[in-house]
């Protein structure tokens, strides 16, 4: 359930907040050679100031490539290139948009939340087969169930928190 709290967090960090950060690009791939590649592999990524992020290809053959995955991902982002460099500009949001990225957020905990449930159920059903192969008495069987239960609400939670500051951040000016 930690790694799913984890997962959550760094898919929070992949939604900018009208301040340059590195990890807004985590999730772009680039086509290189043939292989789906992040670009932090492929590029030095840094950030010279708040409203910029700067691109420093290693092979400066993939630039074409790294402009066309940022241009077709949902960053909302133009890259400009200027031979050596690609930098990204990071506009200040638009109400509208900090909405939008506030929903993403929520979509992103709802996916955390589902996948907390799974590792639930999953554990459930292990604990109800142990019970069922009499390995475990039915009080030990509903003890546990009641733990899982407890450790699953506490991780919700954590991830709800996670969610109202990422919300906050983001409908911050």
């Amino acid at each position: 359930m930690q790694k799913s709290i984890e997962s959550t967090q760094r898919s929070f960090n992949t939604i900018r907040t009208g301040r340059a950060n590195a990890s807004l690009l985590d999730r772009v791939v680039i086509d290189y050679y043939g292989s789906e590649t992040p670009l932090k592999s492929l590029a030095n990524i840094s950030t010279p100031d708040s409203t910029t992020i700067s691109i420093q290809p290693y092979d400066k053959g993939s630039m074409a490539q790294i402009e066309k995955a940022i241009s077709m991902s949902d960053l909302g982002l133009t890259p400009n290139n200027d031979g050596q460099t690609i930098r990204l500009n990071i506009p200040p949001l638009t109400e509208q948009r900090r909405k939008e990225l506030a929903k993403q957020a929520s979509k992103l905990a709802e996916e955390g939340k589902i996948a907390l449930r799974n590792i639930r159920r999953d554990a459930v059903d292990a604990v109800r087969k142990q019970e069922k192969n009499r390995e475990i008495s039915e009080d030990e069987s509903r003890d546990i169930q009641e733990q899982v239960q407890k450790v699953t609400d506490q991780s919700i939670e954590k991830v709800e928190e996670l969610l109202a500051a990422k919300e906050k951040e983001i409908l911050t000016l």
